[in-house]
């Protein structure tokens, strides 16, 4: 592992290799059992950089990766391209920077399926799991009222909400920064691997996952930005159905409220996980 590149909050930026490829990361000196986040779609781990710099002044050891196709990580080979071999790459980079206990692991959007699938499929790996306006929800409602099956819902929709969403005025000073900063690189780079990454985002259906996990009596916590309109609240239904009603934490604010109310993130986490 390099040497530390910058600090921000007592948050480190730091590089490591995974699969022989350099792979940027946040990580933070905390002394807390480790915390892993895992970054939503388009995004990449200096998005979060406010969310997590609260997460450093709790005290938690948090490792925050960008993952394959986002802030220059190389993409997944193509026999690897799926949530699983998503959630195999976190469990090779969690080798790479040593840490070895079970982790805490938190997911937003997109981060949020990897993170349902790497808790299921890899056993002890994870502690406990905190889901923020995560995919895995197998309903979408459509423009009459019907409930319908996720994959069925058209991408251009999904363009139009998440536009509304980044770009509403009650966040636009926020966000705009932020997708100056990480998003719009990302879609320069690597535009072909967004798209697909986007359609693996819509086709995600883990409701069997959470039913083992809830089966395996794994603590998992869901928050959700209650005005959500790129994820809808059908999909934190039936994902909560799966769960058997696990907790579920309403904030007020959209698909990316962390990003805009950092300091309710670190809120949050400190009672889920009885830390301060």
């Amino acid at each position: 592992m390099t040497d530390v590149t910058g600090h921000d909050h007592r948050l480190d930026w730091r590089h490591v290799e995974v699969d022989g490829r350099e792979v940027a990361f946040a990580a933070t000196r905390g002394e807390g059992r480790p915390v892993v986040f895992l970054h939503g779609w388009g995004l990449n781990h200096r998005s979060y950089r406010h969310a997590l710099g609260g997460l450093a002044r709790l005290g938690m050891s948090v490792y925050a990766p960008s993952m394959p196709g986002f802030g220059g990580t190389a993409d997944l080979p193509a026999e690897e391209f799926s949530l699983g071999g998503y959630a195999r790459w976190v469990d090779r980079f969690l080798t790479a920077v040593e840490v070895t206990e079970p982790v805490v692991l938190i997911g937003h959007s997109f981060g949020g399926g990897v993170a349902i699938q790497l808790a299921h499929d890899v056993v002890g790996r994870v502690s406990q799991l905190v889901l923020v306006n995560s995919i895995g929800g197998s309903v979408w409602t459509d423009r009459q009222g019907r409930e319908r099956h996720m994959r069925d819902r058209p991408l251009w929709d999904w363009g139009l909400h998440l536009q509304a969403d980044t770009f509403s005025l009650r966040q636009l000073t926020r966000i705009a920064p932020v997708i100056v900063a990480d998003a719009l690189p990302n879609v320069l780079r690597q535009p072909r691997s967004l798209w697909q990454v986007g359609r693996l985002a819509r086709d995600a259906d883990l409701g069997a996952e959470l039913r083992e996990l809830r089966k395996r009596r794994m603590p998992v916590t869901i928050l959700w930005g209650r005005h959500d309109t790129v994820l809808p609240q059908a999909g934190l239904e039936s994902m909560r159905a799966a769960l058997g009603k696990r907790a579920v934490r309403t904030i007020d604010g959209s698909h990316s409220w962390l990003l805009v109310n950092p300091g309710r993130f670190a809120e949050e986490l400190t009672n889920i996980l009885d830390v301060g």
